[in-house]
């Protein structure tokens, strides 16, 4: 769920402020904590502690009623309404808190049904509910394949985004044209940009920095990309703890109380990077030489051994994302 977390944070600086640019800066005193981050810890801590789902936002939305950013429209309402009901959303709020519940149930069904369970106190609608057991499910099966074999998942991602496909029926093949610089609150809008960018990112760093820059919901993007890179990948602990700077003492004791009860969920830094550095740096010179030369084909022909699976893996995503 951290993953969630840091991608709220790096996010919240552009959502008002939109960016295309890639190297923008990380993390500075513009950033902050949103809703995203709020309503995941209240998912943590409902599981933590027993709670009803809709209970604890309401109690954690409360606790912290002018967030940066604020809450959106109909939200606002349920969290300042002293009896909350579900109002048939399918906005994307949904699937940026529901991450914690991946990470706390071992079976999949019981899995699925809790992220329904976290949707239903607001988003209530079909398309709400879809929103974030898909998202659910990627971290899901992300984290199964990581338990099976230091490494796997990231070799197996276009499994991971099958079985996401098949579940949801959404189709991530859109144009990017079609999504940048697009504001789009809705789960059917959000999610399957989400798992294209997952599709073609490298690490965790780049994968959040892909959702960022699209110039679009930027936070809550940034967070369901965060949430299922992060049980791909890994965060370097660096990270862990720069992040958690961030944050007030209580959210940071539900994230130490959750990470003593499910250990196995914080995992280190896994650098399925070439050679260790990032996208910007040495992908483009796989896809072209000097003179601008398209070469990959030629870097796939020597991608035939184990050795050279990493660079295989590493050209195939650049080739998807330059086309995109």
């Amino acid at each position: 769920m951290l993953g969630a977390i840091i991608g709220d944070i790096v996010g919240s600086r552009w959502e008002f402020n939109p960016t295309n640019d890639y190297d923008f800066e990380w993390l500075s005193k513009e950033n902050n904590f949103t809703d995203d981050t709020i309503c995941t810890i209240a998912i943590a801590d409902a599981l933590l502690h027993e709670r009803d789902f809709g209970e604890s936002i309401h109690n954690w939305c409360n606790r912290y009623p002018h967030p940066m950013g604020g809450y959106g429209g109909r939200f606002a309402g349920w969290v300042h309404s002293e009896n909350p009901v579900p109002y048939n959303s399918f906005g994307n709020g949904s699937a940026m808190r529901v991450s914690p519940v991946a990470h706390w149930h071992d079976d999949e069904n019981l899995m699925l049904d809790a992220a329904a369970a976290t949707a239903l106190p607001s988003h209530n609608h079909d398309e709400g509910i879809k929103g974030a057991q898909t998202v659910a499910l990627a971290i899901f099966k992300a984290m199964e394949y990581n338990e099976r074999h230091y490494q796997e998942a990231p070799r197996h991602i276009d499994e991971i985004l099958e079985e996401c496909v098949k579940f949801s029926g959404y189709d991530i093949n859109m144009p990017k044209s079609s999504v940048l610089n697009k504001f789009d609150e809705t789960c059917q809008g959000t999610v399957p940009v989400a798992l294209k960018i997952i599709s073609m990112a490298t690490c965790f760093e780049d994968a959040v920095r892909m959702a960022v820059c699209l110039g679009a919901d930027a936070d809550t993007l940034g967070a369901i990309v965060g949430s299922i890179a992060e049980a791909i990948w890994g965060i370097p602990m660096k990270l862990h703890r720069e992040i958690e700077t961030y944050l007030p003492e209580d959210m940071r004791c539900v994230i130490l109380d959750f990470r003593h009860a499910r250990p196995s969920s914080f995992k280190p830094l896994i650098d399925t990077t070439y050679g260790g550095n990032d996208f910007s740096n040495v992908s483009w010179d796989i896809l072209y030489d000097m003179d601008g030369k398209d070469v990959y084909e030629e870097e796939m022909e020597k991608a035939m051994s184990d050795k050279e699976k990493r660079r295989k893996e590493m050209t195939e995503r650049g080739k998807a994302r330059n086309n995109w």
